[in-house]
């Protein structure tokens, strides 16, 4: 190879980066919507499951950020760009059910499942749609899908009667 040549960013057909991006993005998006308004529930929860409440929501958000992470890096290593902008995720996230002031414990918990389950969504589309296009992104939004509903699960049980 001479100095001139150069190697490609990446070795995927661009139909399959083109469709693992059709999916996986609304993930990240729904993701990174989390983590800012799961950081929202945990500064405003009140109530006497405050401390269990305020940590699980810090774990919760750093989950959020690590699996749209990972989502954003198998597009980016597809060779596509990702806009994960604030403004971008603002106008493409679904609306949150997470207040902006104070609340009891059990009512931000609910808002939070309520946003988890908005993105579980999204997730399971992107699981259906990338079985035929590309089995590793697919195994992105399966794991993603597992530890998002392992979250759910940690909230859940806080409410559960």
């Amino acid at each position: 190879m001479s100095k001139a040549e150069t190697i490609p960013t990446t070795a995927s057909d661009p139909t399959v980066a083109a469709g693992a991006a059709q999916f996986l993005t609304p993930v990240v998006h729904g993701l990174q919507a989390l983590t800012i308004n799961g950081k929202q529930a945990h500064w405003h929860v009140r109530g006497a499951n405050f401390v269990g409440v305020h940590e699980l929501l810090d774990t919760i958000v750093a989950h959020a950020g690590d699996f749209a992470d990972t989502a954003a890096e198998r597009i980016v290593a597809l060779g596509l760009p990702i806009d994960a902008r604030l403004e971008t995720v603002a106008k493409k996230a679904s609306a949150t059910a997470v207040p902006a002031g104070f609340t009891k414990s059990d009512d931000l918990v609910r808002a939070v499942i309520a946003d988890i389950d908005a993105i579980l969504v999204d997730i399971k589309a992107a699981i259906d749609g990338l079985d035929e296009i590309d089995l590793t992104s697919q195994d992105v939004a399966i794991e993603i899908m597992r530890g998002l509903e392992k979250d759910r699960w940690f909230l859940v049980s806080h409410v559960a009667a």
